[in-house]
């Protein structure tokens, strides 16, 4: 990665959330004993009344929460990912999504980045777990700027929300002017070659890799979809027209996830060259961050390869 300002989006979020708890008396936030890690911790001493910390219980605690929304309330419920939306699912899918109930599952230590913690943590086929739920709208912001944004635009949309949140500092990429709109892409680098599709922190990867291609000539799209549903279908099929070949990155199954989704609008409206850069359907391991990036073809390097490969198929 190129030298950027770090950040956890978990850390974002904590922030988010505290400014939310004076702003709007209306929104509760919800943990399962996981508040020092997920930073909830800070609205939960701010606004102890608000605050529930439902121990190690997370089905109770979704239930909870959709209890809470049925009352008018503006529920955050969080926990990591692997267990938001594992260990939860029957009563997200029940009782938050069917019901259209006002939750926002905010989930951190995402993906394979949660690093140490090893395979039984690391949440890498959550995406699409989620994503196949009705009514419901998943989000994986690109860093800690676009997390507070996501947040706030998270207690003004009423309904069911999944957010997807990280465990280490990442770079930031967008400033303070930046603006989030659910189911929008973002465009952040113009290319005429190929178009990098990209959400959560393999968008700064994806920047990376777009330098190092121009260098070699071959000039990549960048784009932010953040929001994984509702799709940005049409920028997808406007960039994927434009350029004629696609790659996909993410730090997630390539099944069912960011990949499957642009996938599944392309071959529908747009069918181009395309290559999926992800976990190709394994489970993870212990190990620092940045190794297990590497290990798992989560690198600039894999993007540029990619790139390449798709190039060649690109008529």
């Amino acid at each position: 990665m190129s030298e950027k300002k770090l950040a956890a989006t978990r850390d974002a979020y904590g922030k988010a959330l505290a400014q939310l708890g004076k702003e709007n008396p209306n929104v509760v936030v919800l943990d399962a004993d996981l508040s020092a890690s997920t930073k909830t911790a800070e609205f939960g001493k701010l606004f102890p009344d608000r605050f529930f910390n439902m121990g190690v219980a997370e089905q109770d605690m979704i239930g909870t929460a959709a209890g809470l929304a049925a009352c008018g309330k503006i529920a955050f419920a969080s926990t990591f990912a692997v267990f938001g939306s594992g260990r939860a699912w029957d009563q997200v899918r029940v009782s938050v999504a069917y019901t259209r109930a006002n939750v926002k599952i905010v989930v951190t230590h995402a993906g394979i980045v949660t690093g140490e913690d090893g395979a039984s943590h690391q949440a890498n086929e959550d995406i699409a777990i989620m994503r196949v739920i009705p009514n419901m709208t998943v989000i994986v912001p690109s860093d800690s700027v676009e997390t507070e944004k996501v947040i706030r635009e998270a207690a003004k949309f009423h309904g069911p929300m999944y957010i997807r949140l990280s465990r280490p500092k990442t770079p930031i990429i967008n400033d303070e002017n930046y603006t989030f709109k659910i189911g929008k892409g973002h465009i952040l680098r113009a290319g005429k070659d190929l178009t990098i599709f990209a959400c959560g922190i393999m968008v700064a990867i994806a920047l990376d890799a777009a330098e190092e291609l121009a260098k070699k000539g071959i000039e990549a799209q960048v784009v932010n979809l953040s929001t994984i549903k509702p799709l940005d279908k049409q920028l997808i099929v406007d960039c994927a027209s434009k350029t004629g070949a696609v790659v996909t990155v993410e730090e997630h199954s390539i099944l069912g996830g960011l990949g499957g989704a642009v996938a599944e609008v392309l071959v529908e409206n747009c069918v181009v060259p395309m290559v999926r850069v992800g976990l190709k359907d394994v489970f993870g391991e212990s190990g620092k961050p940045d190794e297990l990036l590497v290990k798992y073809g989560l690198t600039a390097e894999a993007i540029e390869k990619a790139a390449r490969a798709v190039l060649k198929r690109k008529k």
